[in-house]
């Protein structure tokens, strides 16, 4: 059983910044961990995610130069860091755990069958 929680979400002001985590826990660790997101009426996308062994990562552009993520293998979390937000990145943020193995981090979200519950993220203008 693989566990994936996040945490971090909240109300922030356009152009502030916020932090979320994503702690794992379970009998396997997944090769990747991706934060995806997805906002009211639109689609699940992707963000960007990092592999655990090397710590490669990919970014989608439209967060590019402004959000980072980072790992901490100790403690089996990552981390987003969420830089100049803006009201369109409002959305519910989730991590996915993916066991398989890529060069860089998938970006489907059928690629991820481990998901935590998600964190709500709200940029006011």
């Amino acid at each position: 059983q693989v566990q994936l929680v996040e945490s971090g979400g909240g109300l922030v002001q356009a152009g502030g910044s916020l932090r979320l985590s994503c702690t794992t826990s379970g009998r396997t660790f997944g090769v990747s961990t991706a934060w995806f997101r997805q906002a009211p009426g639109k689609e699940r996308e992707f963000v960007l995610g990092i592999k655990w062994s090397n710590g490669n990562t990919d970014y989608a552009d439209s967060v590019k130069g402004r959000f980072t993520i980072s790992k901490d293998n100790a403690r089996n979390t990552v981390y987003l860091q969420m830089n100049s937000l803006k009201p369109e990145d409002t959305a519910v943020y989730y991590c996915a755990a993916s066991p398989f193995v890529r060069q860089e981090p998938p970006r489907t979200s059928g690629d991820y069958p481990f998901w935590g519950q998600g964190t709500q993220v709200t940029v006011s203008s």
